[in-house]
């Protein structure tokens, strides 16, 4: 179950309110624009899986949403601390605010992430898990975090090639907590 923490920027530590519902989360996000939704997908999928059995898995889903938010780029993410680091993984780097020219949608299938979305005067801290949908309109400033020990598999989509964001020059995500395992 996925899970929003929505904080004013001067206060990083303190949330204002932590909403655990999808409905109230859809809510809550939608006010500062964002679409959030839980799809109904049946497959299961485990974090670290292999890239081309989650894009097996989700295909049908995958392509409507790439046709229906017009988005061409997709990566996959898929990372377990059980088997880290393996050779082909990499550590995590500390999150960086960034500013993207599309829209992008992420999309969680196994463990979870931390998608800290920076509207305004607040930041909408969103741990997502298994078959939460956010999408995170241009220009939205943000970062993602998975943590000291990432255990995810997600897919973001983009528009070709705007998937890279442009760093926001805000030192912000460095006074949020990150996520913990």
């Amino acid at each position: 179950m996925s899970r929003l923490s929505v904080h004013h920027q001067s206060s990083p530590d303190i949330p204002n309110k932590v909403l655990g519902h999808a409905e109230d989360i859809a809510s809550t996000l939608a006010v500062a624009g964002i679409d959030f939704s839980v799809l109904d997908l049946d497959v299961k999928l485990q974090a670290g899986a292999a890239q081309e059995d989650i894009l097996a898995a989700i295909d049908g889903s995958l392509e409507q949403l790439k046709r229906d938010h017009d988005l061409g780029l997709v990566e996959v993410t898929s990372i377990d601390q059980r088997r880290w680091p393996r050779e082909d993984d990499k550590p995590v780097d500390p999150p960086q605010e960034v500013v993207v020219d599309s829209t992008q949608l992420y999309l969680f299938l196994a463990g979870q992430g931390l998608l800290s979305l920076h509207v305004g005067e607040y930041v909408y801290a969103l741990l997502g898990e298994r078959n939460a949908l956010v999408s995170v309109p241009a220009g939205t400033r943000h970062w993602f975090d998975l943590g000291e020990f990432p255990r995810c598999a997600m897919v973001r989509l983009s528009a070709g090639s705007a998937a890279e964001g442009t760093p926001s020059g805000d030192g912000i995500a460095a006074s949020f907590p990150r996520l913990e395992d």
